[in-house]
């Protein structure tokens, strides 16, 4: 039986709790909330599972080694205390990425070569060869992680951001991160329930983690690959056997999810990002100015979306959040519409009551996701008895 071990899932400031959430409901033991990141223990084929399933997380890291160090001679001899030759053989290719927080140690890049030094030296003593340095395609991604004088060394089992779903591959300008669009839906409280709408929704990242996630449809499933696939314990039966279990899992759902863009070029890249991810049984978009558009469907309607919040772009933003509100209060009764906006000056002027306002950060960008709650007719009624 495989045997459990620990592995460290970062995130974006802010979706820790529901990062924290899809682990348990996952399967995962001891599972531990920090600061961007969630610590939690699970085997082999669990290891495979959170990469494929998990929404919120940019990366899995399954830690290997720590050790203390205050100056690059015990940094080197601390590195040197693995027995490199379980994860990587002489002729294959590595990369190390350092985060360095320490008045020790000030840069990253020379953490970063010092352990590669470390690493070479061992294989050349031990074998006469060494292995080399590929950036682009690694066979093994290191990471390394100095806090003060403590170091972290652990393996990279995910390879490229896990918001690199595989099915996006046309963009419109200031596109949304995908982890960052889903962990968005999952704050709404979208679960599939109800009909969607993305009135602006550009290449379509919101619209294809809508559906991915009403329909249950693994996070990156259309990933065409994970670091893990290249170590020396790569199970692929195991790997196809984790596929199979969660395909197992996806649900019917029986609702509408819409995307508007008034920019053709944004709703032909929506389709194609959607006919990539085998999602157009699910999603209908169309060239439409939200402005002009009122809501369509009976009952509950659930509106996400990323208006745009840039300066440089030809519109004026006073006016532009100004006829958001009025939009969404004239023409969209009965619907909770949530929007995340890094123009913090120009949603005053929406002229709505937010319900709510979570913190995030798009980026390097201080951002605001907000909810607004329209209700048929005027609010006083809803609460008339």
């Amino acid at each position: 039986m495989e045997e459990n071990f620990k592995m460290i899932a970062k995130c974006f400031f802010g979706f820790e709790e529901i990062l924290e959430k899809e682990l348990r409901t996952l399967g995962a033991q001891d599972v531990e909330r920090g600061v961007r990141m969630v610590s939690f223990k699970g085997d082999k084929g669990f290891m495979y599972k959170a990469n494929l399933s998990l929404r919120t997380a940019l990366k899995i890291l399954k830690p290997i080694y720590s050790f203390r160090a205050n100056n690059e001679q015990a940094l080197y001899k601390g590195i040197s205390g693995v027995n490199w030759s379980k994860f990587l053989n002489a002729n294959q290719t590595f990369v190390i990425d350092s985060t360095v927080h320490s008045t020790y140690f000030n840069h990253s890049e020379f953490v970063s070569q010092k352990c590669k030094d470390a690493i070479v030296d061992q294989f050349r003593e031990r074998t006469g060869q060494r292995p080399s340095i590929d950036k682009q395609y690694p066979d093994l991604r290191i990471n390394i992680h100095i806090d003060k004088d403590q170091v972290s060394v652990a393996l990279d089992t995910s390879g490229n951001s896990l918001h690199q779903r595989g099915y996006r591959t046309a963009t419109n300008i200031a596109p949304i991160n995908e982890v960052l669009a889903a962990g968005i839906l999952l704050l709404s409280g979208w679960d599939g329930q109800s009909h969607f709408l993305d009135p602006m929704c550009g290449s379509g990242t919101f619209l294809a983690e809508a559906a991915m996630i009403a329909c249950n449809i693994p996070a990156n499933i259309n990933r065409k690959e994970f670091a893990f696939e290249k170590w020396k314990d790569w199970d692929n039966d195991l790997f196809d056997t984790i596929i199979e279990s969660l395909m197992k899992k996806t649900r019917e759902f029986h609702y509408t999810i819409k995307g508007f863009d008034k920019a053709p070029s944004a709703v032909s890249k929506a389709k194609d990002n959607i006919r990539n991810a085998n999602l157009e049984d699910y999603i209908k978009v169309y060239e439409d100015n939200f402005f002009d558009t009122e809501k369509e469907t009976e009952g509950k309607l659930h509106i996400v979306f990323n208006p745009p919040y840039d300066e440089r772009l030809d519109i004026h933003m006073e006016r532009f959040y100004a006829n958001i509100g009025d939009t969404l209060k004239k023409n969209y009764p009965g619907t909770n519409a949530w929007f995340i906006t890094a123009n913090l000056e120009a949603l005053k002027f929406v002229g709505l009551k937010p319900s709510r306002k979570i913190k995030l950060f798009n980026g390097s960008l201080e951002a605001r996701l907000v909810k607004y709650e329209m209700y048929e007719g005027s609010k006083r009624t809803k609460f008339q008895v």
